[in-house]
């Protein structure tokens, strides 16, 4: 299905670029854990193209061009995308998936701004709980209440990427806090982006963001039963060092902004470890009824389109054409500026 040497290329991206993945994706079962690299590669290569990239909507453009090439079975000769191309076909994974997530980079393309929590969710959705279900067509599972836990852990795990991330971000010039807050808080986003203070009010909105995420932890746990029992200990591990990341945010006051938060080598290990107790207590309890919380409006589509793979769209739904055509103008118009200079 993939390549050794793709694979190879895979397993160095997601260690050297994704920590956390790479801890987790340990524990998982060689099978899965082989086609989750494959899957985090791709992923992680496209959002850094699109958050590292001079141009932001050619990056994207030239990603719906990648997608394109994988679904049609001739992949751009890279090993990323030879081996998403091999995923595709091996999983039947339903393009809704990757195109959520095309949506989301295009999104970042167009530096979108979120006015609300419901409008973050609605971008972790993509960026983040698209994955989440992709990583479910890997393990075979098309439940929907197990589609909608995972789901609910990529949205937490995106939530505390943001949590984690406010000072960078903005540095950068990228803002996911909801707008509404800063309004609430009378901060102006343009001065708070040219010079990023840990403000009182930015540390709340830090700790709202993790409350939410922990919210979500906990309702995503009542799914890894229904997941293969040898992938539940790397999804528990996946859960533990993202939720680890957020807990040493609050222990810091919520600074994110002078600090980045992360966890050591020790203490992923000792986070392996408890992922396989924890799997264990699991299995041998009854099933939370938790599994049956309805899913999350923003992620519904995401839940339909993995449940009913054969009535998912063929090509790209309106919404995202909609936003690519607006990111093709405003590449033409970003030509046509730099041809003028």
């Amino acid at each position: 299905m993939i390549r050794p040497d793709d694979l190879d290329w895979c397993r160095n991206a997601i260690r050297e670029g994704s920590y956390s993945f790479h801890a987790a994706s340990k524990l998982l079962p060689a099978d899965i854990r082989d086609a989750a690299l494959a899957l985090y590669a791709f992923c992680r290569v496209a959002d850094d193209e699109v958050d590292f990239g001079a141009h932001k909507p050619a990056a994207v453009l030239a990603l719906r061009d990648r997608f394109e090439l994988a679904y049609a079975g001739r992949p751009k000769d890279a090993p990323a995308d030879r081996a998403f191309a091999g995923l595709i076909a091996e999983y039947e994974m339903p393009r809704a998936l990757p195109e959520a997530l095309l949506e989301g980079l295009a999104w970042d393309g167009m530096e979108r701004r979120y006015a609300s929590l419901s409008d973050v969710r609605a971008y972790s959705a993509r960026v983040a709980a698209a994955v989440g279900a992709m990583m479910c067509v890997l393990m075979r599972v098309r439940e929907p209440n197990a589609l909608a836990r995972a789901c609910d852990l990529g949205v937490a795990m995106q939530l505390t990427n943001i949590a984690r991330d406010v000072g960078e971000d903005a540095r950068a010039g990228r803002l996911y806090l909801p707008t509404d807050w800063l309004d609430e808080a009378g901060i102006d986003a343009a001065k708070f982006l040219a010079d990023p203070k840990p403000a009182p009010a930015i540390r709340q909105m830090v700790r709202r963001l993790l409350a939410e995420a922990d919210r979500l932890y906990f309702r995503s746990e009542a799914g890894v039963k229904a997941l293969p029992l040898a992938a539940r200990p790397g999804i528990f591990a996946a859960r533990h060092c993202y939720d680890a990341i957020g807990r040493k945010l609050a222990r810091g006051g919520h600074d994110s902004v002078t600090c980045r938060a992360y966890t050591t080598r020790g203490q992923k290990i000792g986070l392996l470890g408890w992922s396989v107790l924890r799997a264990g207590v699991v299995t041998a309890l009854p099933q939370s009824p938790v599994i049956y919380a309805r899913p999350l409006a923003e992620v519904a589509f995401l839940v339909e389109a993995a449940a009913h793979p054969s009535v998912a769209k063929a090509g790209w739904s309106d919404n995202v054409l909609a936003v690519l055509s607006q990111l093709e103008a405003r590449d033409r118009s970003e030509d046509a500026l730099a041809r003028g200079a």
